[in-house]
Order: C-alpha cells, then structure tokens, then sequence
C-alpha cells in the first residue's frame, strides 16, 4: 500500500516534467515552421524515432489490456496485442516505410490525394480521422480509472488534467515536444515494470507457484498461440478461427494509422524509416513480457473477498488492483508512473496525428491551397487543441468511447489497408476502383451487423454462439457470437477488386501517378516511382 499524498505528489511531479520537456523540445519547432511541427523537418535522429514509435504503441490499453486479458482469459489473448501490434511496425518497416519516406509525403492521406485525387482522399481520411480522435478519448479513460482504483479520484479531475498538459507541450512543439517526452515516458513505463514484476511475484508466493497455479487452472489459455488443429486443451475450430482473424486485423490494421507514419515520415532517410519501424516492432513484442506476467501473478494471488469481488466484476482493473495492494508504496507509485508514462505519450501522438491530417489534408491541401505558411502553423495548433477537447468530451462516455475506438479500428483495418497497399504499390490503379472497393468493403464488413449502432446482421454469415467455447475462450466474447471472420473477408475484397475494376475502368478514368502532391503543385517537378 502506498500513501495518497505521496501517490499526487509524484503524480504532480510527472506532469511538471512532461509540460518542461516539451517544452525544452519546442525549441525546435519554434525556430521551423509547420514542417517541424507535422514531420520534425524529416531530421529525426534514429534513436529518438525508435523510442517514440515504441511510446506510442506501448500505450494504456496495451499494458491495461495485457494484464487483463492474460487475468481474465489466458496468455493467447494477453499476448494478442503486444505481438500484434509488434508484427504491424515490423511488416511496416519492411514494406511501407522506405516507400512513404521516399516520396517525401507529409501524411498517410498524400498518397491517396496523388492516387486519386484530393476529395475522394479526404473520404478515405474519414475511418483514420475517427480512429484517432477515439483512441484518444479510449486512452483517457484508461488514465481515469486508474486514478480512480489508485487514488480514489474521481474520472473528471484525471481526464482533464492529462487532456491539458499533454496538449499544451503538443502545441508548443508539435512533434518534437512529443518525441522528446515520448522517450522520457517510455523510460517510466520500462523502469516501472521492470522493477515491480519481482516484487510482485515475491508476494504471490515465487513465479514457479504462480504459474503452475495458472497452467493448471486454465491449461487452454497457457500457451502464446492457439493450437493449430482443433481439440487441443480444450479449442475449437471457430475458437481458432476467430482469434486469427482479429491477430490479423491487428496486425494489418496497425499499419494504415497516421500517427505511425508520421514518425516514419519524420526521419532523416528512407533506410532509417524502415530500420526504425522495424526495431520498435522489436521493443514492443519484447514490452509484452512484463505485463504478462503480472496478468499471471494478478491470476495465482488469492485475493481478499472485495477485492476479488472487483476483479471479476472490473477486469481491467487488474494492473492497478495490483499496484495498489501488492507493491510497497514507492513501487506502486513507479508501477502508476509507467501507467500515466505509457497513456500520455500516446494521446499527444494521436491528437497531433489527428491535427495533421485535417490542418495538411483538409484546410491547406483541400480548402486553402494558398494558405500560407505561419497561418498554417496557426491552424495546426488550433486543431490540435481542438481535437484535445473534443477527445476530452468524449472520455466521459467511457463504454461507447471504448465500442466506437474498436470499430473504427476494425474499419481503418477493413477499409483503408487495401487503399494504402494498391495506392503505394500498384501503377494502375484509379478513383473509380478505389471508390468500389470501399463500398463493397464497408458493404461486407457493416453486413456483419453493428450492436455499436443498433445494426442487425444483413449477410447470413455463419455463426457459433460462444456457449460452445471452452471457458476461458469464451470470455473473450463476452457472451456474444462468435462470428465468420467477415473483417478479414471485407478486406480481402477490398484487395480483389479495387485492382480489377481499376483496370477494367482504365479508359474513362486515366491512372494517375505517385508523386510528391506539394512538390508537384508547387511546380518543383515529381518524384516518379523508382
């Protein structure tokens, strides 16, 4: 147990060492323009984009969500996410970033304006737009109720607080001031785990006890991965089936997301673009290891009654519940720390993606072209502090902010992957193609039903109820359906015909090149496909 007043002491502290740290790195920024505000001038050095990238994906609901999902389910869906979204910055630096970077863009929207033009593009911004603007909202609720389970403070006063120093240093130095903190926090999120996992298990009675207490509790969920074949340790085929699908969604739905490209596109070459896309793929997979375990320790404890009582009622708990009640009182104020560490650096991340794309994509490239450049810098910050609040707003409404951020992920997924490979890759590709595999997409994958909205399924896809599933597995569903992989088939559509009806339509609309779109209004020449 730890004190209250030493807890906000620290916790005040923390963000007066954000606010002078962003501070410090808006130094740059101030002596720049809107370019080091969105891309930090493309000068990055690569260890500074390494460990802002890893910040930015090791955030709340990675570590919250780890240490609940291994808790409440087993180690295939703790480990779900961290090796997911490891393989996704991995996948990207192979593929994508040395692409993007070479072509100068300044956001994951530029392609697309080249591709197909500027109004079709802004469409395609919407899913990415929404998905930002939610996992921001998503992640002060994470903030919140871990100030509620470790403080006793009410969910206003944390989301308001974070909402505004984080946004004030993002202002000040747009993506300088959130790289520089970004590396500071992902210290805070490291040194907190690491130094609480032993002490935990120290409580729990030794990791050997702890995880044999695990295995033979839930011998279906003590594994990383699912089994291959059916009727192992309890798993099904649909069991399977669906865990693979959403491995994959997470996996190639955390490449289109503009956040991770403004990271690549803020490095000094394509080579390091890619080379820093793939070592935070590394540290992210590696970052999964510590929550796990605490997930396993949070488990094989035998809890007092309230406090079991809480746990099963509020899963997402377990990480705080076990700061609070398992730590001495100066780890547990390292292990809220590493939680405040790890949401912060991604809320400055997705509002200043947010802010990019509509100031670049929407106000300058759609609407003012002639938009100069400190009016622009201008409208970079007022939309940063915009989407701030509105993402402020939206945390209030903790479970439809936490539905709507999984939907429009699953959408960014479904629907703007395809677009981004055929966009970067594919010569031949045009407006009308791309346009008819996003209605047959979002055609697919609505057809599946929405309970978010009340949409009743439309496509009679084949279903099995998770009644069937061993219980640690069905868990994962909360008593739902557990459904056709339909998100993976809405996908694949979209990569079958947005090719075929592009080429099948070549003749009334001409495939346009890739290029720089700045360079090439501005009559500095393009930068052709090499």
């Amino acid at each position: 147990m730890f004190s209250f007043d030493m807890a906000v002491a620290a916790v005040f502290g923390l963000y007066l060492v954000f606010l002078a740290i962003g501070i410090a790195g808006s130094r740059k920024a101030l002596k720049g323009g809107w370019s080091e505000l969105l891309v930090a001038g493309r000068a990055m050095p690569l260890w500074l984009a390494v460990l802002t990238m890893t910040a930015t994906w090791v955030d709340g609901g990675y570590l919250l969500g780890t240490v609940e999902g291994t808790f409440k389910s087993g180690l295939p869906l703790g480990a779900q996410g961290g090796l997911c979204f490891g393989a996704s910055l991995v996948l990207g630096g192979l593929v994508f970033a040395r692409r993007m970077r070479r072509f100068r863009f300044t956001t994951l929207i530029d392609p697309f304006e080249a591709r197909f033009g500027r109004r079709w593009a802004m469409v395609l911004a919407l899913p990415a737009l929404c998905g930002e603007v939610c996992w921001s909202a998503e992640l002060l609720v994470a903030i919140g109720s871990t100030f509620g389970v470790m403080l006793g403070l009410p969910l206003g006063p944390a989301i308001l607080a974070s909402a505004v120093v984080v946004t004030a240093y993002t202002v000040l130095g747009g993506l300088w001031s959130v790289a520089y903190t970004d590396a500071f926090q992902l210290g805070l999120v490291a040194v907190g785990l690491l130094v609480a996992v032993p002490v935990v298990f120290h409580a729990v009675g030794g990791l050997h006890a702890a995880w044999a207490a695990y295995a033979a509790a839930r011998p279906a969920g003590a594994s990383i991965l699912p089994p291959m074949r059916a009727g192992v340790a309890g798993w099904t085929a649909p069991a399977i089936a669906s865990w693979w699908d959403v491995s994959l969604m997470l996996a190639l739905g955390g490449i289109p997301w503009n956040c991770y490209f403004q990271r690549v596109l803020s490095c000094r070459t394509p080579a390091s673009a890619a080379w820093h896309s793939i070592l935070a793929g590394g540290l992210t997979i590696g970052l999964t290891i510590p929550p796990l375990l605490l997930g396993i320790a949070a488990f094989a404890h035998r809890w007092p009654a309230p406090v079991a009582a809480q746990l099963a009622a509020r899963p997402a708990e377990a990480m705080p519940v076990i700061f609070r009640y398992l730590t001495p009182g100066w780890v547990g104020v390292l292990g809220l720390g590493a939680i405040i560490g790890a949401v912060t650096s991604s809320f400055s991340a997705s509002i200043l993606s947010a802010g990019s794309m509509v100031a670049w994509n929407g106000v300058y490239r759609l609407w003012k072209p002639d938009l100069g450049p400190e009016a622009l810098t201008r409208v970079i910050r007022v939309l940063v502090v915009t989407l701030g609040a509105a993402a402020a707003v939206m945390a209030f409404e903790v479970q439809s902010v936490q539905a709507l951020w999984f939907f429009t992920s699953d959408l960014v997924f479904v629907l703007l992957f395809p677009q981004l490979l055929f966009a970067l890759f594919d010569r031949r590709v045009n407006r009308i193609g791309s346009a008819t595999a996003f209605a047959v997409s979002l055609a697919l994958r609505v057809g599946g039903g929405e309970p978010l909205f009340g949409f009743p399924a439309l496509i009679p896809y084949p279903r099995i109820f998770s009644a069937v599933l061993p219980g640690p597995v069905s868990s994962w569903y909360d008593g739902a359906a557990t459904m056709f992989p339909y998100k993976t088939l809405a996908a694949a559509a979209g990569l079958l015909v947005l090719p075929l009806v592009s080429r099948m339509t070549a003749r009334w609309d001409p495939p346009r090149p890739l290029r720089n779109v700045q360079a090439a209004d501005a009559g500095a020449g393009r930068e052709e496909e090499r």
